[in-house]
C-alpha cells in the first residue's frame, strides 16, 4: 500500500485548499480512510474519517462545517476540501487508511502518506 498526499501550500486566512491523496494497493470499499494533521509542537490530531461499515463521515470539532472529505473509488483518490482556513489550521496534513470493513480511524492506522504542508498566513 502506498499513499501520496499533495495539494498543500501557502494560503491567506479565509482561503481554501483541496488536498488529494492517491492510493495504490487499496480497495476503498474495505478500508477506513482518514485525514490527520500535526502542528509544530502539538500531537497529531484527527481531521476526518470515512468508515466503510457505517457509511459514515465524521470530522474533528475544530474543522466541522469548514472541511469536507470525499473519495473517488474509481480513481483510488481521497480528498480533503478545506475552506475558511485560519492560522491555527497550519500543520502537516496526512492521509491514512486501515484495512478491514469495520476498521475505524485513529493514530494507529495501518498505512500513512508522507504528509503535505499547509500554511495559513497573511
Amino acid at each position: 500500500v502506498q499513499l501520496q498526499a499533495s495539494g498543500g501550500g501557502l494560503v491567506q486566512p479565509g482561503g481554501s485548499l483541496r488536498l488529494s491523496c492517491e492510493a495504490s494497493g487499496v480497495n476503498f470499499d474495505y478500508y477506513a480512510i482518514g485525514w490527520f494533521r500535526q502542528a509544530p509542537g502539538k500531537k497529531r490530531e484527527g481531521v476526518s474519517c470515512i468508515k466503510t461499515s457505517e457509511g459514515s463521515i465524521t470530522y474533528g470539532d475544530s474543522v466541522k462545517g469548514r472541511f469536507t472529505t470525499s473519495r473517488d473509488t474509481a480513481e483510488n483518490t481521497m480528498y480533503l476540501r478545506m475552506t475558511g482556513l485560519q492560522p491555527e489550521d497550519t500543520a502537516v496534513y496526512y492521509c491514512a487508511v486501515s484495512a478491514g470493513y469495520y476498521a475505524g480511524c485513529n493514530i494507529g492506522m495501518d498505512f500513512w502518506g508522507e504528509g503535505t504542508q499547509v500554511t495559513v498566513s497573511s
